[in-house]
């Protein structure tokens, strides 16, 4: 990335990338400009407040419409403890322990992980019935037994603890079928029809809101970007060592993050050619409120990088670990061998 009036450096994600300050535009104006910034942050902050009350409202009628909720999972919990359970704890890692074939031969993965979220979750993913955990908890000992050869470790565990799981919910299931009866024999007693009605009204009261919601929130979006752009306005210009820096920052973004960056441009300069291999972005044609949107972005996405970064790193130090241990695992084996006679 070049231009003739811009000058390229490296910068780390924490250079040359400063929180603007706000500077009076003459004698005697900082206060009725800093009241009036601070009559629409309360505004917004108000505004936002309401939204968020419908925000919840709305998400709360749709999680009590969901059928009985899960409590009989105590049999579940404790399988999930027992010490043959960590090798269930999470997704099969196909990757790393190089299965090729394994989603061949296994169509629909399920691990104990993915079960514990789905009983945990507040949205539509939630299981709506116990016997869609039953279900769901018999497909991680029969993938894992299908897969895995008789008489291996993972085929032995899944068997042992599918045979415990079947035990626990044979004891259960009584007082399923019991309460299944009931809640069929409620139904039926109930009015159909008014019940219908009932609840037509009361989703066509929460779509309303819903809609209504979603519009206000557009609105305070364009406020907040208006508010913004006010703002910006206001900071100090950008100087030419920070068009310095920020050039060398935006060379450091990936491919994704620059085309983002990019898309801070076109906002005023729609003819902005972001589609060409190769883009010259000249820092001094920029208008003070895009230098400033991607300073902040720059920063953001470097920092973010880097923590990713990090979080690798971390990631890969307990399979190093057990490479080397399996490496000196082998070499002690070969000198315990005994010589030949």
């Amino acid at each position: 990335m070049s231009g003739d009036k811009t000058t390229q450096a490296m910068v780390s994600p924490r250079e040359g990338v400063d929180s603007p300050s706000v500077k009076p535009s003459g004698e005697g104006e900082p206060a009725p400009h800093l009241e009036r910034f601070r009559h629409q942050i309360d505004e917004v902050t108000f505004k936002a407040d309401e939204i968020e009350q419908r925000v919840n409202e709305v998400t709360q009628f749709y999680l009590s419409s969901n059928k009985k909720p899960l409590n009989k999972c105590g049999s579940t919990a404790k399988i999930m403890q027992h010490r043959y359970a960590w090798v269930f704890s999470e997704p099969v890692d196909v990757k790393t322990l190089g299965l090729t074939d394994y989603y061949e031969v296994i169509k629909k993965p399920m691990d104990f992980g993915t079960i514990k979220k789905r009983m945990e979750a507040n949205d539509g993913t939630r299981y709506k019935h116990v016997r869609e955990l039953c279900a769901d908890m018999r497909l991680v000992f029969e993938n894992a037994m299908k897969y895995n050869d008789k008489g291996s470790d993972v085929y032995s565990m899944a068997e042992t603890l599918s045979g415990k799981f079947e035990e626990r919910w044979q004891l259960l299931l009584p007082k399923v079928i019991k309460e299944e009866t009931e809640e069929a024999k409620r139904c039926k007693e109930e009015s159909a029809e008014s019940h219908m009605d009932m609840q037509e009204s009361q989703e066509d009261k929460i779509a309303k809101l819903a809609r209504d919601t979603s519009n206000e929130l557009d609105e305070l979006s364009l406020q907040l970007e208006e508010f913004r752009e006010m703002v910006v306005q206001k900071c100090r210009k950008i100087s030419t060592e920070e068009k310095r820096k920020l050039g060398a920052g935006l060379a450091r973004l990936s491919t994704q993050d620059l085309t983002k960056a990019l898309e801070i441009i076109t906002q005023t300069n729609p003819s902005f050619p972001t589609s060409a291999e190769e883009v010259d972005i000249d820092m001094d044609a920029q208008s003070e409120s895009t230098l400033w949107k991607l300073k902040f972005f720059v920063k953001g996405a470097l920092e973010a990088e880097t923590n990713k970064t990090a979080a690798n790193k971390g990631q890969q130090n307990p399979k190093r670990k057990r490479e080397n241990c399996d490496a000196l695992a082998k070499t002690s084996g070969k000198r315990s061998k005994k010589l030949p006679q």
